[in-house]
């Protein structure tokens, strides 16, 4: 069976980045399967053709008036499905790259093509899987101004459907800039250690990278022309841009994104030593265990990454109990520490270069009254407190 690079960009970003178990590229479906709920489909389609003729002329079905015709059309370039606690959140992918930019002929067919494939999807996965909530994307690295312009009306007029519908699905396009920082980007950086020939995308870039130490492709967000990022392998990626971690689960987020900038020293030993203690991974982490232990501690290894985090020269054991469900949600208090540190880092350097000092005592890193944060400048007055309030860092005497 064919498989397209876009498709298996897509399969390995599902896989990888949305930590989806479940995925399978060409998704179609049967004259077999028993059609459910066919009075939503009905009153889903009478509503979209409705709405898109009325506000924008858009014949988006064509000639097939049928529903059966309509849903036997649709197809997904690439469906995952993460399986979290008892809540399976699905993705489906239609993907296509044209050169000069997404063209299926006129600038108003292009627009209804989308338009379309979205409403089949949605369709389908109501009728077939039961669903009333998954993010259907559509996405393509070029897409002009003229047409992207036409189709952003369209595409939050199609989730106030679904809205009004009882639906949760949410349509989604990503393109140009967007394409790059929450796909490309985001893929690459997680890309070692896969090791899956399946995966003809990642194989492809983990070659290139065996043969050059040339600049990768990295477009920015001025201009389509492509930018060098030093470097070829995943250590490269700009992890730092929020616009590409934050399509990271927070696994992924903890084991990528934090790990490199421990070990990469943007944090004081004053902050690491503060990370073994519980109340601190609490208060700032929301964990029930110490972010870090050391290697050669005793710990639970349950509790831990199998793979060592080496600071200043010393392993520690980062934590892996990180949860993102509405009981447990960690994810904002690790974003929020990953910002700061990451916003304040270039003024935190100048500040150990001007040989800050920071009170010692037995080992321990204590404060007095009246200190500041040297990341974020957040002025302290209680007496007693070890770390910063608002960014979790340690904190010094003024």
């Amino acid at each position: 069976m064919k498989i397209e690079m876009g498709e298996s960009l897509f399969y390995s970003w599902l896989r990888h980045v949305k930590e989806c178990q479940v995925v399978q590229t060409n998704w179609k479906t049967s004259p077999k399967w028993t059609l459910m709920h066919e009075d939503d489909l009905h009153n889903l389609h009478v509503t979209t053709d409705k709405h898109f003729r009325a506000k924008y002329n858009y014949n988006i079905f064509k000639q097939n008036s049928s529903l059966s015709q309509i849903i036997q059309q649709a197809e997904c370039d690439a469906i995952g499905i993460a399986l979290q606690d008892s809540v399976n959140v699905i993705y489906t992918v239609d993907v296509a790259f044209h050169e000069a930019g997404l063209n299926y002929g006129t600038r108003d067919v292009t627009v209804m093509k989308v338009i379309a494939k979205l409403v089949r999807t949605a369709m389908c996965l109501r009728g077939y899987l039961g669903t009333k909530n998954a993010d259907i994307i559509f996405a393509s690295p070029k897409i002009n101004s003229a047409v992207y312009g036409d189709l952003e009306p369209c595409i939050k007029d199609l989730n106030d459907i679904f809205l009004k519908h009882g639906f949760g699905f949410r349509a989604r396009i990503i393109a140009n800039e967007e394409f790059n920082d929450t796909v490309l980007q985001p893929i690459l950086l997680v890309s070692d250690g896969v090791a899956d020939t399946s995966e003809l995308f990642l194989r492809s870039y983990q070659m290139f990278n065996m043969f050059t130490n040339k600049a990768v492709p990295n477009m920015t967000k001025q201009t389509s022309i492509a930018r060098p990022v030093q470097g070829n392998d995943s250590s490269s990626i700009e992890y730092t841009n929020e616009s590409i971690y934050k399509e990271l689960k927070i696994g992924r987020l903890a084991q990528v994104v934090f790990r490199k900038i421990l070990e990469e020293g943007q944090v004081t030993e004053g902050e690491v030593y503060y990370m073994q203690q519980a109340e601190y991974s609490k208060q700032f982490f929301d964990l029930q265990y110490p972010v870090l232990v050391k290697a050669n501690s005793n710990y639970d290894p349950v509790r831990y990454y199998v793979n060592p985090i080496i600071i200043r020269g010393e392993k520690y054991m980062l934590c892996s109990q990180w949860f993102e469900t509405d009981a447990n949600n960690d994810r904002p208090y690790l974003v929020k520490w990953i910002e700061t540190h990451i916003k304040t880092n270039n003024s935190f350097n100048k500040r150990l270069e001007s040989n800050e000092k920071i009170e010692e005592v037995n080992d321990k890193r204590l404060i007095r009254v009246d200190a500041y944060c040297s990341h974020c400048g957040n002025k302290i007055t209680t007496a007693g407190m070890k770390f910063c309030t608002n960014c979790g860092s340690l904190l010094r005497s003024s």
